[in-house]
């Protein structure tokens, strides 16, 4: 547990990878607030996003996939467009995400200090603007493109007698 949030853990998911365990408040209404655990997942490998597992007691896990990007402008900012947008309260050190799909949409509220500080630690994995710095673009891009043709590999057609 943080000291400084006791509703918040910090471990490290194999390999290094920082995982950020923290209850969130779902708004249900004016007055109504449900509790929802919430894990933070980043992965080295996958840079430029953050997956968010939410869960409620007694109910399904929901996995969504949000750009980090967007996740550390959405603290001090709007950010994002449609089916995920974040941005501060002006009350507390809170931001809102707001997540909706098809059938539903649902309004968290955020504690900005211990997200604030895991974001920091995976900028220091992967600093912004590198996050494509370890592709491989030849095994990336494999594939994608016919292969091209030598002039050693075209056969001259065979002659009839």
């Amino acid at each position: 547990m943080n000291r400084n949030h006791p509703d918040v853990q910090r471990r490290e998911a194999l390999e290094g990878t920082p995982v950020l365990s923290l209850d969130i408040e779902r708004v249900l209404g004016t007055s109504a607030r449900q509790t929802v655990g919430a894990e933070f997942r980043f992965s080295p490998e996958a840079p430029w996003v953050v997956s968010v597992s939410l869960l409620v007691e007694g109910g399904p896990c929901v996995r969504w996939r949000i750009g980090r990007d967007l996740l550390q402008q959405g603290l001090y900012s709007m950010s994002g467009l449609a089916d995920v947008r974040m941005w501060p309260s002006k009350e507390r050190a809170t931001s809102w995400l707001q997540l909706c799909s098809r059938d539903t949409a649902a309004l968290f509220e955020l504690p900005v200090p211990p997200l604030a500080e895991w974001l920091e630690g995976t900028y220091a994995l992967v600093p912004a603007g590198h996050e494509l710095a370890g592709v491989d673009w030849d095994v990336a891009s494999a594939g994608l493109l016919p292969a091209r043709r030598t002039q050693g590999d075209v056969k001259a057609p065979k002659q009839g007698l």
